[in-house]
């Protein structure tokens, strides 16, 4: 990384870090969208474009954080129209996650319901010696094999 020495190089910096995290703000939205509506398969085949921005900016953020004196000095009106750009970010990527952890959530119960489904129908159903039917023993579970295609 080479140091930012003029107020052109820094306006330029600060342009393409604002383009960046609009780019990726436009994609964690449409990631989130599409998995609110349960169209999983849509969503997961964004995560190779979100990863390769996330990691671009990454290296323009590390740009910014090195050079970050002379751009607010530089650029005082473009680094705070960065910065709110920065905090929607932040709002953005906050509701993904959390549609993403209720997606999750959703899932992995629906998983262990159907999971216990097929251990109850795999066990005999006979009674106990205090005349209840007995719980399917975890012991004797079978596996229960997920594709990971959507």
């Amino acid at each position: 990384m080479s140091p930012i020495t003029t107020t052109a190089e820094a306006e330029r910096t600060i342009d393409d870090l604002t383009s960046l995290l609009t780019k990726l703000s436009s994609i964690v939205q449409q990631e989130t969208e599409l998995v609110h509506a349960g169209r999983m398969r849509s969503a997961a085949d964004l995560g190779k474009t979100k990863a390769e921005l996330a990691s671009r900016l990454y290296v323009s953020s590390e740009q910014l954080k090195a050079n970050a004196r002379f751009l607010k000095q530089a650029a005082p009106a473009r680094c705070v129209a960065l910065q709110r750009l920065q905090q929607s970010f932040h709002a953005i990527v906050q509701r993904n996650v959390i549609v993403l952890a209720t997606a999750h959530a959703v899932s992995e119960g629906i998983m262990r319901r159907l999971s216990g489904d097929l251990a109850r129908k795999a066990t005999p159903q006979v009674y106990g010696a205090s005349g209840r039917a007995m719980a399917p023993n975890p012991k004797h579970g079978r596996p229960l094999a997920v594709s990971r295609m959507l």
